[in-house]
């Protein structure tokens, strides 16, 4: 499994020209010795790997020429950054504004429709900040399982009879599974949600944390539901944690509710941090190295399962930068890999119900020591 996790052979070499070719080095890909021990390769922290973020220093340079914001009343959203997220949002998005990265925009959007002692709908497995923002709102937690293909309709619709206020999905690139969810699994689940006038103020939490590195289509109950559905797309993964910027979008009702109460805390996401997005999505080298980055995590994601498979373990390749890995004991797992050099995330914080499996999560993002 150690060398799975190290990626093919056979792909190395293109990753190397890559990285070298933009000025980077990519010794930090392998465990390197410290102190004539191997030191752990980093494959737990659910992060992208630096190296394949796009370069900001176009985008940097012309800052100076575009931090023109000097009065306090202007729009959120700068318009020419507004005009791209409006044609490439997958459904017709009433209204769209920009927040300080995905988590900011889900617990807004909890904060809009949400109160003590409501229940939301949560992924099981799913990402743990979720379930300490349900946990610190007092909201209870309604998990619903996933399978190939994303939330179980039969679940699903069981658990829609409790008279839930929200879902919180995450359409592709499911963290920590890595499955993505296709148009018939999301159009099952919004005829579900329109299926009976208990559900009918129920809203849609969308999470796109993987954005561009994501294969799969960018996918949304908005097809369906556009006037109960809030979009979110970051763009960390895709272009650097440190932006701090995800876009959000749904009916014009919920998202000035939200905009409207942002006025009474940072009031709007940096517009120098919005112009360096804007760059970054419409520069053609920026979009050439989000395609490359995507590329090479599409391979080590098939390198990974290629290999898994070879072993006898078949689990599927997984979207975007993580895997999800049944085993025999969570931590026998993680002390064994631990001791090959390889660090992983343990499964149990990922999971909203009690269950006997245990499971590791793999992340190909980040590949250098931590």
């Amino acid at each position: 499994m150690a060398g799975a996790l190290r990626g093919g052979a056979d792909r190395l070499p293109r990753e190397q020209r890559h990285l070298r070719a933009r000025g980077r080095s990519s010794r930090a890909a392998g465990p390197q010795p410290v102190d004539g021990r191997l030191s752990p390769r980093g494959l737990s922290r659910g992060t992208p790997d630096p190296l394949l973020l796009p370069d900001l220093g176009p985008a940097l340079s012309l800052v100076s020429q575009r931090a023109a914001t000097v009065v306090y009343q202007e729009l959120p959203v700068i318009p020419e950054l507004l005009t791209v997220l409006r044609a490439s949002w997958p459904f017709p998005a009433e209204s769209i504004t920009v927040v300080d990265g995905a988590l900011d925009a889900i617990s807004r959007s909890l904060d809009a429709v949400a109160r003590f002692g409501d229940r939301v709908i949560v992924e099981d497995p799913g990402f743990p900040p979720f379930f300490d923002l349900l946990d610190q709102m007092g909201i209870e937690r309604l998990p619903v399982p996933v399978d190939e293909h994303g939330i179980v309709p039969s679940v699903f619709a069981a658990v829609l009879t409790r008279s839930p206020v929200a879902v919180i999905l995450q359409p592709r690139a499911q963290n920590p599974t890595g499955v993505s969810m296709p148009a018939a699994k999301a159009q099952a689940l919004a005829r579900l949600l329109s299926a009976h006038k208990l559900n009918a103020d129920t809203v849609v939490i969308e999470d796109d944390h993987s954005g561009e590195i994501s294969v799969a289509p960018d996918m949304s109950l908005g097809r369906w539901l556009p006037g109960r559905v809030l979009h979110v797309r970051s763009y960390s993964k895709s272009h650097g944690p440190d932006l701090r910027v995800a876009a959000l979008g749904g009916s014009a009702a919920l998202v000035d509710r939200i905009v409207a109460g942002r006025m009474l805390g940072p009031g709007w996401t940096s517009r120098i941090l919005q112009s360096i997005l804007h760059d970054l999505l419409t520069h053609g080298d920026s979009i050439a190295q989000i395609g490359e980055a995507r590329r090479i995590y599409v391979a080590r994601q098939k390198a990974l399962a290629e290999a898994l498979t070879a072993l006898g373990w078949p689990t599927g390749q997984a979207d975007g930068i993580n895997t999800w890995l049944p085993v025999a004991d969570e931590r026998d797992a993680i002390v064994q890999l631990a001791d090959s050099g390889i660090r992983v995330a343990g499964g149990a914080p990922f999971v909203a119900a009690d269950r006997r499996e245990a499971f590791i999560r793999v992340t190909g993002g980040r590949r250098s020591s931590g």
